[in-house]
């Protein structure tokens, strides 16, 4: 390496740390918040020639077409009164109408385009300004939070009687452990119960839609007597048939 260059990059080196040493993180992003709010009016005003370009441009165009309605009237009115000479000038004039017309109107669909293109980047711009001005905000407050707990991290550091530190530690800790358990148990529970009252609801709904299916059977005639009822009746027609045999057993007697 080269003395110049090993000269060059010393003061580089000297220089570089003196201005990293004076920036401030906190000053620098309210000024960029600043810039980029400043910024706004600035896109605005060139925007409102973009604008003004269209406006000009769009008045222009009527005006060529009214003037070409006018000239084709007055060709008509020179014809009629058999002014051919005048129908030629009127004619030469509606020409260079036209091609002012059409230069117009190429112009308008360019400054049209121009126009819609500046209201896509402003609000681009818009929207990268909101995200980097609210980057910018949260990251002061936690520089403020930083330089908050820097001063309590002091002011700590400072009280130290002995043992009262560790113990004080060892309690938050277990009181937060303690916490964290019982969150956990709550939430455990509260799933717990949700899932119960699920499978019940899913359980009377199906009640509900096999009442409903039954209805439908009986009024069509197809219910059949259900097991239930069977085995229900089963034990009335066995009682009966024993009272029966008592009866006559006794009356034989």
């Amino acid at each position: 390496m080269s003395l110049w260059k090993r000269f060059v990059r010393a003061i580089k080196s000297i220089f570089g740390g003196f201005v990293a040493t004076m920036e401030d993180p906190k000053l620098i992003l309210e000024q960029n918040i600043r810039e980029l709010n400043d910024q706004i009016p600035k896109m605005n005003e060139n925007i409102a020639t973009v604008k003004a370009n269209v406006v000009l441009l769009q008045k222009e165009v009527k005006r060529y077409e009214k003037e070409l309605a006018n000239l084709s009237s007055k060709i008509k009115a020179a014809i009629q009164a058999n002014r051919d000479d005048l129908a030629r000038q009127y004619a030469l004039r509606l020409e260079h109408t036209r091609e002012a017309l059409e230069r117009s109107r190429e112009q308008l669909k360019y400054a049209s385009a121009a126009y819609d293109k500046a209201l896509q980047i402003k609000k681009a711009f818009l929207r990268e300004k909101e995200r980097k001005i609210q980057e910018a905000r949260e990251a002061l407050r936690a520089y403020e939070r930083a330089q908050w707990q820097k001063k309590v991290a002091d002011a700590l550091e400072q009280f130290e009687v002995g043992g009262i530190d560790q113990t004080h530690d060892e309690m938050v800790r277990k009181i937060q452990e303690e916490a964290a358990r019982n969150e956990a148990r709550i939430e455990m529970a509260l799933d717990s119960a949700d899932v119960v009252g699920s499978e019940l609801e899913e359980e009377a709904e199906h009640m509900r839609a096999d009442e409903i299916v039954r209805q439908f059977k009986a009024e069509m005639g197809l219910l059949s007597p259900s097991p239930d009822t069977s085995e229900k009746e089963k034990p009335a027609e066995e009682t009966e048939k024993t009272l029966g045999r008592q009866r006559s057993s006794g009356g034989s007697t």
